[in-house]
């Protein structure tokens, strides 16, 4: 079945007349890794989100599949070896949404990393995350770190640590793993929010009652076991359950301002310090630079977040700590975003040191919830938890199921054969793109947004080149548009500008110049009434306003 909305009754009849083997709640990064997990493992898979898939946490990260350095401050050695190793699993199985990025981290004197200090924690990170040879740290002078970054901060410089990230797209990652998990044969249904648990007779979880947020409609969804990965929303679900004891989440805010090249133009990514000792990363990214993040309890409705004054300032301030010469001010924002992180709750640490390490809790109705971690660690928290769905299928139905096979299983688009082979596939694909008159950037940046499945955009534009003319959108923008509702799931204006595309976040003006467009699109798609297509235009335009200027202001 295509992973289309233009399917969605069919999808929801599916959901509603079956009977699945696991049921996952939330439809971030954790619940797509768990669905494809199990999907491959041959367990009857279905998934629920109440928004649209990654809307919450898994869209609004620093966009970094990253080891987490900083957390060997913490003693979290486990963790940073896990997830260390974890960066070049996820690099491998995707390389078309992730991709290695050198790190300068610059050290000047009362900094928070001296320099032995940042050479042994920097070797360390190495061995436990197991780097490979070309992209272990190095070492760099004050000439050296200038030549790598020349707008750090002169005054007091000693140096820099040099050391590899891994730069990604958090909503497409999310994406492509849902999409691996639908080829696999999971059922994926974003916009179907759960209003209630449901029991059998012996008083165990047996499915729930799910609300359709696009036509108001109530399903019953029957499962053997429910997993409740709803990150922000897990405690939630728990009180449904009856089952919200003893640890809990907190949830803190982070949020990123962008800034155009042309004010800002870091042509490295540089991880830095504050004047009150915290971690902000600054990255280049497709014309734009953006930094972030902060770490603040967070108390309000976590379907929304917004920046607000007190988070643009604390960034502006530690841009211009660190980058002096640069005078960002508030009229340079071109777009910012805001999320919450889901931490379990340790009593008297500030946000920023509380753990990001997973944990897995049973209640007495058998509801499985999994909350914590960090986005680097989806698959293995994937399979820990699909493990333990197996032992207690095997235990109570007899019924065997496989280890995990994700490990080198390559994410919908991650057919390129591997990171050392997908720059051929970049060359070969985009000169097939240009052969159809598509321009050569044009055809590349379309190869390494989709890999493996860019041959599907080719196909459309070689079959409907009118479509897009009548609708008045360029080629490659009506593509993006098409793929995104025939294959992605693309509900919403919102979806698509924000999480199908990052238009929204860092080419702002393409969203505002072709929304008109791209609504009366999406309205013939799927045949909105007026009333349909004005709403949408709202929520979209509410996304736009808030997207440079703080809630408190607007």
């Amino acid at each position: 079945m295509t992973f289309s909305n233009l399917n969605r009754n069919h999808m929801i009849n599916k959901l509603t007349s079956e009977k699945f083997d696991v049921l996952v709640i939330g439809g971030g990064i954790t619940g797509a890794g768990i669905a494809l997990d199990a999907a491959t493992r041959g367990m009857k898979t279905a998934l629920v989100e109440m928004q649209d898939f990654a809307a919450g946490t898994s869209s609004r990260s620093t966009k970094l599949v990253h080891g987490g350095l900083r957390y060997l401050k913490q003693f979290e050695v486990k963790m940073v070896a896990e997830v260390g190793k974890e960066r070049a699993i996820v690099y491998e199985n995707g390389p078309h949404v992730t991709t290695p990025e050198w790190m300068l981290l610059p050290m000047h004197k009362g900094g928070t990393f001296g320099k032995f200090s940042t050479s042994i924690g920097l070797r360390v990170y190495d061995f436990l995350a197991g780097v490979k040879k070309s992209e272990r740290r190095s070492m760099l002078s004050v000439h050296e770190t200038l030549a790598k970054e020349p707008l750090v901060k002169k005054d007091g410089l000693k140096g820099g640590g040099y050391y590899v990230e891994y730069r990604t797209d958090d909503a497409r990652l999310t994406i492509e793993v849902m999409k691996a998990a639908a080829e696999k044969g999971a059922l994926p249904v974003n916009y179907l929010k759960v209003e209630k648990l449901l029991y059998d007779e012996e008083g165990k979880v047996c499915g729930v009652l799910a609300a359709d947020q696009l036509t108001g409609k109530q399903h019953e969804i029957k499962a053997r076991k429910t997993v409740n990965a709803a990150g922000p929303w897990v405690d939630s679900i728990r009180e449904k359950d009856g089952s919200r004891s003893g640890k809990t989440l907190r949830l803190t805010k982070g949020v990123h301002l962008v800034i155009d090249q042309s004010k800002f133009p870091l042509k490295q990514a540089v991880y830095f310090d504050t004047p009150d000792k915290r971690m902000v990363f600054a990255i280049p990214r497709d014309g734009k630079t953006y930094v972030g993040t902060t770490d603040t309890f967070y108390d309000s409705d976590p379907v929304n977040p917004k920046m607000m004054t007190s988070d643009r300032t604390y960034i502006i301030n530690a841009i211009n700590f660190m980058f002096p010469s640069v005078k960002v001010t508030v009229d340079d924002i071109e777009s910012s975003w805001a999320g919450v992180r889901p931490l379990i709750w340790e009593e008297g640490k500030d946000p920023s040191e509380i753990s990001r390490k997973d944990e897995i809790w049973e209640s007495e109705t058998g509801l499985l919830t999994i909350a914590g971690g960090k986005l680097t660690g989806y698959r293995k928290m994937a399979e820990t938890i699909v493990d333990l769905l197996a032992d207690k299928f095997k235990q109570e139905l007899n019924q065997t199921y496989s280890s995990s096979v994700t490990k080198n299983l390559p994410i919908s688009g991650g057919n390129v054969g591997g990171s050392v082979k997908f720059k051929e596939f970049i060359d070969f694909q985009t000169d097939k793109g240009a052969a159809m008159g598509l321009t050569n950037e044009e055809s590349s940046l379309l190869v390494r947004m989709y890999g493996s499945n860019v041959p599907i955009l080719f196909n459309m534009i070689k079959e409907k080149r009118s479509e897009e003319k009548d609708f008045c959108l360029p080629t490659v923008l009506w593509a993006k548009l098409k793929y995104a509702i025939e294959h992605e799931m693309a509900a919403t204006p919102v979806d698509f500008f924000n999480r199908r595309t990052g238009a929204l976040l860092f080419d702002i003006e393409t969203v505002r110049t072709y929304q008109d467009q791209v609504i009366d699109y999406m309205a013939d798609s799927f045949k909105w009434e007026l009333s349909e297509k004005k709403n949408f235009k709202h929520q979209l335009n509410q996304e736009i306003r808030f997207a440079a200027i703080p809630a408190d202001q607007n």
